[in-house]
């Protein structure tokens, strides 16, 4: 195992299913929830990871949280309280990355949600530092654009730089894929150089674009020009993206975001995500040989 890049996966709060997957190899798990922890006791859940883990040298990489903490509805009180409570335990699981959507104010172009983003994330950002913990935000669009959406702000840099201005804090940064950018026709290679510093955690979710159909139909129209995949079937070159993450000083965890693949899912889910991890360790530099004495 490299000392400085793990690669592992996505997991559901679930200790059986992670007992099931460990022998695949994975070296770290990102615990995830959507919009509320519907219930669930994170102190007992952690105690559960811990033993499945045992002695092994395996971590938990995240506790995330997706959902819309800015928003006015039931659901999204949930989020709040989620988020707070993920920052509150996830010394419990021995991480110190709390990961999620910024959200949105539905009906709002994106620079009229910040006062509604500090309100929120201003108090998070200081009860999280105050406790060791770094917050992450992913860069997936949820499909929305500039002028109106429910889940997500965080999608490209022009935005990063206007929500760390709105919310300054150095344990305030970004779960980063390529995938999100590739979608959009962005070149993701150049965030990593400019923003090494900020990415805390890498989901590990690679897209394929078709250069054809963009070029016979554009970008909207009935035939989809972009999928998501998982790292190995994709286009992005994973040896570069974690080249120039060790250049940009990062260390931490790559994990697998599944279940978005068109080819590799269903009965062939858990085959893309071995075969993304057995990738994504040769693009690290393979085996970790020691250095002569």
């Amino acid at each position: 195992m490299h000392p400085d890049i793990r690669i592992g996966t996505l997991v559901r709060p679930d200790a059986n299913y992670i007992r099931q997957i460990i022998p695949h190899g994975f070296e770290s798990f990102s615990i995830t929830f959507w919009q509320s922890l519907g219930g669930c006791d994170l102190k007992k859940l952690a105690a559960e990871v811990r033993d499945t883990i045992g002695g092994r040298d395996l971590k938990i990489s995240t506790v995330s949280i997706f959902g819309n903490p800015l928003g006015g509805e039931a659901i999204d009180a949930e989020t709040r309280q989620g988020w707070e409570a993920c920052i509150d335990h996830a010394a419990d699981f021995g991480c110190d990355i709390v990961s999620g959507f910024t959200g949105r104010v539905p009906g709002l172009p994106i620079d009229q949600c910040l006062p509604r983003f500090k309100e929120v994330f201003g108090p998070l950002v200081k009860r999280a530092q105050d406790k060791g913990v770094r917050i992450a935000f992913e860069n997936c669009d949820m499909s929305e654009g500039w002028a109106d959406g429910k889940w997500n702000m965080a999608t490209i840099p022009h935005v990063w730089e206007m929500l760390f201005n709105t919310v300054p804090g150095d344990n305030l940064g970004l779960e980063w894929e390529p995938c999100h950018q590739l979608v959009k026709l962005l070149d993701p290679m150049p965030q990593i150089r400019k923003y090494g510093q900020r990415i805390f955690h890498v989901h590990g979710k690679d897209a394929t674009i078709r250069w054809d159909v963009i070029r016979e139909y554009g970008i909207v129209s009935p035939v989809p020009f972009a999928f998501h995949r998982t790292p190995g079937f994709g286009d992005s070159n994973w040896t570069n993206i974690i080249s120039e993450l060790r250049l940009a000083g990062f260390k931490g965890c790559i994990d697998i975001e599944g279940w978005h693949d068109p080819v590799y899912r269903d009965a062939l889910e858990m085959t893309g995500q071995v075969h993304a991890l057995n990738h994504l360790k040769q693009c690290r530099g393979g085996e970790l040989v020691p250095n002569p004495t």
